[in-house]
């Protein structure tokens, strides 16, 4: 890769672990639906202005796109928000690490994937005693719901590239992002206007909210956007094996999540497991290629 592409993949992958070490001090003083809304306004605002000759692919495919703002945004993002007051922003970060090994799942049993080999088979494996380790090095949930919405999340951000490997390859990646964004703000706005904060919240929260929409979310898709016609869409969708280290590195040492050696054997674990489930064999049919990235976060 040429230099200003490696700067765009440290930048992307520092900037796609920050949220989930953001979503949780936001969502210690406003609801999980005005996190939503916020980051997704603020998102579109800024994108709309640089996706406007798109829009009539984007009309064109309006059922899938709805489908993809779904699965891609506002389920994933309602549920994080919501997890994160209970679970510590290190665990959800590497949670989400799992959305590559459930998207190979996924596109197996739909037919994109025609052959799994046994590397990739090891590596679901290793990934899941990853998660075990995790549990029993202390980084803990407080019940088992919060740990079943990150595995929604995980679900929806494994379905959602599908969505666009098959029904959307014709839509430009920017005014697309820009739509879902705007559709997931419409969607969540009346659910933050009957949970809006009766008191101003502190500066923290809201500084929180607003990194969240302008840094990763409007400023993190243009600059993937970016980093996929430098690098290829194969590299720069790798920065789903850095950003949960960044996100457990965050939480440790900003948010006082705890740090024991089962937590990193668990971490290390995880994401050898999604490394080895995401590679193919020479043997192994070349997915539909796509264009549209997975936000990940």
């Amino acid at each position: 890769m040429s230099r200003r592409a490696w700067i765009l993949f440290v930048a992307m992958s520092l900037i796609w672990g920050v949220p989930y070490l953001l979503i949780s001090q936001a969502v210690a003083e406003v609801s999980p639906a005005v996190v939503v809304f916020a980051r997704t306004a603020i998102g579109a605002v800024v994108l709309l202005p640089f996706a406007r000759r798109g829009m009539r692919a984007v009309w064109e495919h309006r059922w899938p796109v709805l489908a993809f703002a779904l699965l891609e945004m506002v389920g994933p993002w309602f549920l994080l928000s919501d997890a994160e007051r209970f679970i510590t922003s290190s665990l959800a970060g590497l949670l989400i690490a799992f959305a590559p090994v459930l998207a190979l799942v996924v596109a197996r049993i739909i037919g994109l994937e025609k052959r799994i080999g046994p590397l990739r088979i090891g590596g679901l494996v290793v990934a899941v005693a990853g998660v075990a380790a995790l549990g029993g090095g202390g980084m803990e949930a407080s019940g088992p719901w919060p740990v079943i919405e990150m595995m929604l999340v995980a679900v929806g951000y494994a379905v959602a590239p599908q969505i666009a490997a098959t029904k959307l390859r014709d839509v430009p990646a920017l005014p697309m992002t820009a739509a879902c964004l705007t559709i997931a703000a419409l969607i969540s706005a009346p659910f933050a206007a009957m949970s809006w904060p009766t008191r101003v919240p502190s500066g923290l929260a809201i500084g929180s909210l607003a990194l969240l929409g302008l840094l990763c979310t409007a400023v993190a898709f243009l600059l993937f956007f970016r980093l996929i016609a430098d690098a290829g869409p194969a590299r720069a969708t790798a920065i789903a094996y850095v950003n949960p280290v960044v996100a457990l590195a965050l939480g440790v040492s900003l948010h006082g999540d705890p740090l024991t050696p089962l937590i990193g054997l668990g971490a290390v674990l995880v994401l050898a497991g999604v490394f080895m489930a995401t590679r193919r064999s020479v043997h192994e049919a070349e997915p539909a290629p796509t264009g549209q990235p997975a936000s990940m976060t």
